[in-house]
């Protein structure tokens, strides 16, 4: 009989039942299995929302769509332009920056391609680089930005991992902290890149322009606080980080409406929908994964994967290289949040018995989940990319084939020298 129901569930997840749904139903037959009361589910979905650091997902979600909705995107390109264009290979080191920047506050990378990569691939074939190279940069580049503050993907990583009983160990001060070299190595490694798949093809340079940099920061002078608000906020002890993410969504929500006026009142009750619409997703699948993880830890699951792994694997390292694999194979099947909500229950009780701090693999998994977002057979950015640009499939698999090489050496830096990831840890 259970076999008969497991199989329906499979079955059901197959055919696209939706995420929540899966979840649920296995969790409540795990708990019918060992008897005990179904209100155990009810009672964990009303622990998340006793969680004060819960509050930052929706608002830094409403502010990442209201910056999409407005023509930041332009602007932050414009400044990047000014500041970065006369590099060799600055145009490429321009649409790094842009993207990462963009998508660490959107929190979507389909939404970063959408709004960026239309602006920046025909400036990009203009200058006299490759389509090829173009398409593989845009579309790596948007996934760029998930290790630096505020990204949904390591707040949602803080949550989960708070509620499993690693709170102390895992912050999220410190986790926006630990992302910032990984992040920044990353982008380092991909202009290298840029620069040498560009050697025998030198596209012209910008000129620096006084002028043009002062226009430009005059242009997104209500942009270039954010980073401050949030960073220095929160780092200066003033703000917490739920009070870090209301002033953010206030600054950007009067930044919109009556500094820039791009966006009109009547507009606002659509995006406000839009982003709750996402939110509300996220917080009914962690619910039910978090209550999936109390089912989890009771059959003793963790410790049991633990110990089927170390008969295999007894050192640390073969464990780090597993875990990529993994992970990497992860990401091209599953979006980030699903995944996060999923494995991290699974994975951070094995990591940490053998030695991997929490905030480490936090890092390692966010960074390997960037590079499942263009990895085949289904990354998500190769479909928008696909789509957006109106270009086979085949054809942006190739493009972004260099580009994953290079993040994945840059994955396995962080993942074997973790002092890049609390370098700035205490």
């Amino acid at each position: 009989m259970n076999l008969i129901v497991v199989g329906g569930i499979l079955l059901a997840a197959l055919f696209g039942a939706p995420l929540f749904a899966v979840i649920l139903a296995a969790t409540m037959i795990g708990f019918y299995s060992q008897e005990v009361p179904l209100s155990a589910i009810v009672i964990e979905l009303y622990r998340i929302t006793d969680t004060p650091l819960l509050v930052a997902l929706p608002l830094f979600t409403f502010s990442g769509y209201l910056l999409a909705e407005g023509n930041t995107s332009s602007r932050i390109v414009r400044l990047t332009s000014a500041f970065f264009g006369w590099m060799p290979s600055g145009l490429a080191l321009v649409a790094l920056i842009t993207c990462a920047f963009f998508t660490a506050f959107t929190g979507a990378s389909g939404v970063t391609i959408v709004a960026i990569g239309a602006l920046l691939l025909p400036a990009l074939t203009k200058a006299k680089y490759t389509e090829r190279f173009s398409l593989g940069l845009i579309t790596t580049s948007g996934s760029l930005g998930l290790l630096l503050p505020p990204s949904l993907p390591l707040i949602l990583y803080g949550i989960i991992a708070q509620q499993m009983g690693y709170g102390e160990q895992v912050q999220i001060q410190a986790l926006f902290v630990a992302g910032l070299l990984p992040a920044a190595l990353m982008i380092v490694l991909l202009a290298g890149y840029s620069m040498w798949a560009n050697r025998h093809n030198p596209v012209p340079l910008t000129p620096f322009s006084w002028p043009e940099a002062r226009a430009a920061l005059w242009e997104a002078r209500w942009e270039l606080p954010m980073p401050i608000l949030v960073l220095g906020g929160i780092y200066s002890g003033f703000l917490a980080v739920s009070e870090a993410a209301a002033a953010t969504a206030l600054y950007v929500l009067i930044m919109e409406l009556w500094l820039y006026k791009e966006i009109k009142f009547n507009r606002l009750s659509g995006i406000m929908q839009e982003s709750m619409m996402v939110v509300g997703g996220i917080l009914l699948i962690l619910g039910v994964s978090l209550a999936f993880t109390n089912f989890l830890v009771d059959a003793q699951v963790p410790s049991k994967m633990f110990d089927m792994i170390q008969a295999s694997i007894s050192s640390k390292l073969s464990f780090l290289i597993l875990l990529n694999i993994i992970l990497l194979m992860l990401g091209a099947i599953l979006d980030i949040f699903s995944a996060l909500v999923i494995m991290v229950p699974l994975l951070l009780p094995v990591a940490t018995a053998y030695g991997v701090h929490p905030i480490h693999l936090g890092i390692i998994f966010l960074a390997n989940m960037q590079i499942g977002y263009f990895t085949p057979p289904v990354g998500m950015n190769l479909f928008i990319a696909s789509y957006r640009f109106k270009k086979p499939i085949m054809e942006l698999y190739q493009a972004t084939l260099p580009f994953m090489v290079v993040l994945i050496i840059a994955v396995l830096i962080i993942t074997f020298i973790p002092q890049l990831t609390f370098f700035f840890i205490d």
